[in-house]
């Protein structure tokens, strides 16, 4: 588990201070004494040979990771796996990439443009999965990204890094519900991210989750630094299946939902 503890606390340690700082404060707010229990963290990319899905998978995959399930969401032309570790301790994974041919001609030349700046070299040190950018950006040709696809304009932005880690709720005792949760944060200053409703899931697809809308960060392009939403906090509360184990996948329906987030 070592290397997998040194993996996660890199990705921890860009998340906080780059994509979602406030994170922080919600670690504050639910500790109990116990390290807060991770139930899994998602990354993004684009479907390109260069830095597709596989490429990000590799480095989990190297130390024990296993894929476990696949996701489509139409709507968002994105295509997702998600990877589990033997150990039931370690976070599982979930990593998205935007079906960048299903585009117009003009999103998949830009996006090209930019994933042919990244140096191969650079994809086989596994410290790219936190190293953020790795191509120059205008902040015009994130915003004609972002008319197309909030997801394509927020990867090309941000580049490699934690979209969010998710607090697991099974784990705390002061709270038992995802509700609680919400209730507490609201308290505290937080925007709770209600598309499709505060809670997604629901005890019948064994899964319910919840998240915060993304910090709004500063971001440095080519020409000036600007503010926009980076990354945010998810919860989530797992039910037992038939044979008492924990469902471990995820629900296509609540999972779209979440990735909005990111929305402006």
């Amino acid at each position: 588990m070592e290397r997998v503890e040194q993996l996660f606390n890199a990705l921890w340690q860009d998340y906080i201070q780059r994509l979602c700082p406030s994170a922080a404060q919600v670690h504050d707010l639910l500790e109990e004494g116990e390290p807060l229990l991770n139930d899994h963290i998602a990354l993004r990319t684009f479907n390109l040979p260069q830095v597709g899905l596989d490429r990000l998978a590799a480095p989990f995959i190297a130390i024990g990771y296993k894929p476990c399930g696949k996701y489509h969401f139409e709507a968002k032309k994105l295509y997702a796996e998600h990877f589990e570790h033997p150990n039931p301790l370690a976070p599982k994974v979930f990593i998205s990439e935007l079906m960048v041919g299903q585009f117009s001609s003009l999103l998949q030349q830009t996006v090209r443009d930019l994933v042919n700046q990244v140096p191969e070299s650079a994809m086989h040190d596994p410290a790219f999965l936190y190293g953020g950018r790795l191509w120059d950006l205008d902040y015009a040709t994130y915003e004609l990204l972002l008319a197309e696809s909030e997801y394509a304009g927020w990867l090309a932005a941000h580049g490699f890094g934690a979209n969010h880690f998710t607090v697991s709720i099974n784990q705390l005792e002061q709270f038992t519900e995802i509700q609680e949760v919400n209730h507490l944060l609201r308290h505290n200053g937080f925007l709770i991210n209600e598309s499709g409703g505060e809670v997604k899931g629901s005890p019948e697809v064994m899964l319910e989750q919840s998240s915060t809308m993304a910090d709004r960060v500063p971001v440095s392009f080519l020409d000036g630094k600007k503010e926009i939403p980076g990354g945010f906090y998810e919860f989530a509360k797992r039910y037992p299946m038939e044979d008492g184990e924990l469902y471990s996948g995820f629900v296509e329906a609540s999972a779209d939902k979440i990735f909005e987030s990111t929305n402006q």
